[in-house]
């Protein structure tokens, strides 16, 4: 009780010392790991390997979705930790993979980097620089921050599909987004540990699904600015498939005011991570405080 009667300035000096030395501690001890969910990522998963600063980065982990090129036998050549899928489980149970993956793997911030070469793999540290800070819980690399898009090729209705994509994701869940749509994300552990991703789809949607589950869950979210490259080999999404991956995203935050207000018991938003795994799986899963 007695700190609120210090003067402001004393508050703001106390909070920053507090913040540098936690920032100091959590930064020698974090363990971060790049997750890839790969698909015929042949021809650019080595430029984007080679942009990682590798100084910071403690792991690798790429999972491959059942690729028809040599995907598989880059990533090993390289070095990285390779899952292969048995059979494609698509760009959602791709992910699944990938987190439960990283989570075995002890890791404290999970950095999701498609190995398509669209996103700027140095940019890693800016990108985890809030988590590590803890300022935020989840890191969002957005296309938008910077006015780049354009300049970086991306195609006329994607931009107006996710502009009023996010529109209606920030007005639903409370957020200030300038993109909700990216494939360059960061977590802290302990997000991925209580959201219950599992449940979530196995297609593109589940992006916008994890999300809204974070927000659920009562994380923070950020964003910093990347440059984005659309090139022949970078992977996209194409027309129907946005048209699916748009009316999902909206069905999403559907779900999402019914369960806020108590309108129905969505599994999506009222579980955790916990309840949906099996108990012979939680030891290597969860630290102990999860």
């Amino acid at each position: 009780m007695a700190r609120a009667n210090l003067p402001a300035q004393v508050i703001v000096v106390y909070y920053s010392l507090f913040t540098i030395r936690n920032s100091h501690v959590r930064t020698m001890k974090e363990h971060i790991v790049v997750i890839m969910p790969a698909y015929n990522a042949a021809r650019t998963l080595e430029r984007t390997y080679r942009d990682l600063p590798m100084d910071l980065v403690d792991k690798i982990i790429l999972v491959d979705d059942v690729s028809q090129d040599e995907t598989v036998e880059i990533a090993r050549q390289l070095g990285i930790k390779t899952v292969v899928h048995v059979q494609n489980r698509g760009y959602g149970g791709n992910q699944k993979t990938c987190y439960l993956e990283a989570l075995k793997d002890s890791a404290d911030i999970v950095v999701m980097l498609h190995p398509d070469y669209q996103y700027d793999s140095t940019l890693v540290p800016d990108l985890i620089a809030p988590i590590q800070r803890g300022e935020a819980d989840m890191m969002l690399g957005s296309r938008f921050l910077g006015g780049q898009v354009r300049t970086g090729g991306m195609p006329l209705y994607k931009i107006f599909a996710n502009r009023f994509l996010t529109l209606c994701e920030n007005l639903v869940l409370g957020l200030r987004l300038s993109e909700a749509h990216t494939g360059f994300r960061a977590y802290r552990r302990e997000v991925l540990e209580t959201i219950p991703f599992l449940l979530n789809s196995d297609d593109f949607v589940f992006d916008s699904e994890v999300i809204a589950q974070t927000v659920a869950c009562g994380f923070r979210i950020g964003e910093i600015g990347v440059p984005t490259r659309y090139f022949e080999e970078a992977s996209s999404v194409n027309f129907r498939r946005s048209v699916v991956y748009g009316f999902s995203t909206l069905w999403t935050l559907v779900k999402f005011l019914a369960h806020k207000w108590g309108l129905a018991e969505v599994p999506q938003f009222s579980k955790r991570l916990r309840d949906v795994v099996s108990r012979y799986h939680r030891t290597e899963l969860f630290r102990e405080n999860a």
